[in-house]
């Protein structure tokens, strides 16, 4: 089951982070792009929360962030 966040709670999320996890959230944006090569937006989110201990929402926030960095890289 895959939760919609609006885009006010998916801005709330990213800011927490930092304090959250005690990295920012370019570090965990690094960290999606150096990892496992997964197509799927399901399957990130598992392999943050189980490499990491990512709480659900916060894994979900990073890799909704990094695809979305990631589309407008290709849009330059």
């Amino acid at each position: 089951m895959s939760l919609v966040f609006s885009e006010e709670t998916h801005r709330n999320l990213l800011a927490r982070i930092p304090h959250c996890t005690g990295r920012e959230v370019s570090d965990w944006i690094r960290a999606v792009d150096e990892g496992p090569s997964f197509l799927r937006f399901d399957e990130k989110v598992s392999w943050l929360r189980g490499e990491y201990d990512l709480a659900y929402g916060h894994a979900k926030a990073i890799v909704h962030e990094h695809d979305m960095r990631k589309a407008a890289r290709r849009l330059l």
